[in-house]
């Protein structure tokens, strides 16, 4: 098993009477990436601001990389790369520019920002002012500055959130290359296609709490209902039927649809983690 690169053990953290985290325990194992899923004031943003070392959790513990984060911070620091929603770049600077003003920051020498402009597709753009990129380029260059300082662990925030797919497959690439590096990555997002693509196993996160943890397979199969969706044609006109295939009678039902006349399609489809998340909290992840 791969060595853990985050621990989190019963920590919680108030704003005033309202608790945006509620005593939560969780780990990340090197190479793996973990989708960290929720609505929005769910928690997780407040989770990566504790992971991060913005704050220090009320109550609980946070280990990284073996380090304690509220007594280690600044050794933390230089071994993590985070990407948030907002972007904080320098705006009237180059892309090159920029990577080589927070490369100093991180004390790297002889800095060539080349190959990492190359990975997120902007290399042609190198030496155009921030101001003139759209936003999925600004993302884009959001994830190289993360990149920097080869870190063991990602902390990425809505990486793709409102992105061209161009700018969103580009993210999702470096995504996969950097867990096979072997890089623990805590992703957020509230695209679930995205989260069952790109996860090992999936968090989800609701009134401050984890509701379920696992890997996206095992919680469409434990609280997902599996189906079969078949379209027939009956007196020139198409219908739809959905047929439960954990029912008792799925047999006869499969059975007597698809000897039927006018069969038209037949599909299997599986539990989707949206699915999933509305059937454990109540709610879908955009409310």
């Amino acid at each position: 098993m791969s060595e853990e690169a985050i621990r989190v053990d019963g920590v919680s953290y108030a704003y005033g009477d309202v608790k945006a985290v509620d005593d939560i325990s969780f780990s990340v194992a090197q190479g793996e990436v973990l989708g960290f899923l929720g609505p929005n004031g769910a928690g997780k943003s407040t989770t990566i601001k504790l992971l991060t070392g913005q704050m220090r959790p009320q109550t609980g513990d946070i280990a990284i990389l073996g380090m304690n984060v509220a007594k280690e911070r600044d050794a933390i620091q230089g071994r993590i790369g985070v990407c948030f929603e907002e972007k904080n770049l320098y705006l009237n600077l180059s892309a090159k520019e920029n990577l080589h003003f927070f490369a100093r920051l991180f004390g790297i020498r002889d800095f060539d920002p080349t190959p990492l402009l190359q990975r997120v597709g902007l290399a042609d753009r190198a030496d155009d002012r921030v101001k003139g990129y759209s936003k999925g380029m600004q993302q884009r260059l959001m994830v190289a500055r993360c990149l920097l300082n080869n870190p063991d662990i990602l902390f990425l925030d809505e990486p793709t959130d409102g992105l061209d797919p161009v700018s969103s497959q580009a993210i999702r690439r470096v995504i996969e290359e950097e867990a096979e590096r072997g890089a623990a990555i805590l992703l957020t997002t509230h695209d679930m296609d995205e989260a069952d693509k790109l996860s090992d196993r999936v968090a989800f996160i609701n009134d401050g709490t984890i509701a379920a943890l696992d890997t996206p397979e095992n919680l469409k199969l434990a609280h997902g209902q599996r189906s079969v969706r078949v379209r027939t044609r009956e007196n020139g006109e198409i219908r739809e039927q959905v047929v439960p295939l954990d029912a008792s009678d799925t047999g006869d039902q499969l059975k007597a649809v698809v000897g039927a006349e006018g069969l038209l399609t037949i599909h299997t489809e599986e539990a989707t983690l949206e699915a999933v998340f509305i059937t454990l909290t109540g709610r879908g992840l955009q409310e």
